[in-house]
């Protein structure tokens, strides 16, 4: 542990930060037994979990992934990597390592790829075909293969709930996008950033409070996307013409001689 204290101390001082070593070492402490205290609080309300609560995380899955496809993955399969919560149903392939690298690469490239002006409506568009069957997938998870009619309702809201949270955030960055400053892609990706993980969480530790908030995010949603559905046609616009779509009538036939 004392390399990794030095390495933080190292890199605060390349940035022309000086603090003590006493300081950085409580202030790494303090973070980690937070981080371990909401494990144990998500560990514990998964580890009793009824059917109102597994369909409030099915739901979280699948809301989540509309715009944070790789956070979800990656922060579900880390907490049963790490024992901090015993995966539902056919979750437990998000926890196998390869999953975990895969994973964390796309998540890390999203993080940055997101927060770019402009690059992060393209990254929408690219992972928009993505996005609504794996929140259908994810929902399906939670119940697996034993619980067929369940795992199909679970798909299809997952898959409703992804897609709408995708169409929101679409049309909300092609808004966003009209304005040259940087700082309200950031602001906006960090606050969905937070958005996907405490989703899970709410969804772990309060079912019914979570399942409250996400009605009402959806209505709001629904209201948003309809109010900027001219952005959400650029997008949609946008995307044909990348991938070599042409809605131009074709020519007409020559005249038979």
């Amino acid at each position: 542990m004392n390399n990794v204290w030095d390495s933080i101390l190292q890199w605060l001082h390349s940035v022309g930060l000086h603090p003590n070593r006493e300081a950085v070492e409580q202030a790494g402490t303090a973070v980690l037994n937070s981080a371990s205290d909401v494990a144990t609080t998500v560990g514990q309300a998964a580890s009793g979990m009824d059917v109102a609560s597994l369909l409030a995380l099915a739901a979280a899955l699948g809301w989540a992934s509309g715009f944070r496809l790789y956070v979800v993955v990656f922060v579900v399969g880390m907490l049963g990597a790490t024992g901090w919560m015993v995966l539902p149903g056919g979750l437990h392939v998000l926890e196998h390592p390869l999953m975990l690298v895969a994973s964390g690469g796309m998540l890390f490239v999203e993080f940055f790829a997101d927060k770019i002006p402009g690059v992060d409506s393209l990254w929408d568009l690219l992972q928009s075909v993505l996005r609504v069957p794996a929140g259908a997938a994810l929902a399906a998870g939670v119940f697996g293969a034993d619980n067929a009619t369940m795992a199909t309702f679970a798909a299809l809201m997952g898959g409703t709930l992804a897609a709408t949270s995708q169409a929101a955030k679409t049309t909300t960055r092609a808004l966003i996008n009209t304005s040259p400053e940087p700082f309200s892609n950031v602001g906006a990706s960090l606050a969905e950033d937070t958005a996907a993980v405490g989703a899970v969480w709410l969804a772990l530790t309060s079912p019914a409070v979570f399942a409250v908030l996400l009605v009402v995010t959806v209505i709001a949603m629904w209201i948003v996307t309809w109010l900027l559905w001219r952005f959400l046609k650029a997008a949609i616009r946008r995307l044909k013409a990348w991938m070599g779509s042409n809605d131009s009538p074709p020519p007409p036939a020559l005249p038979k001689t």
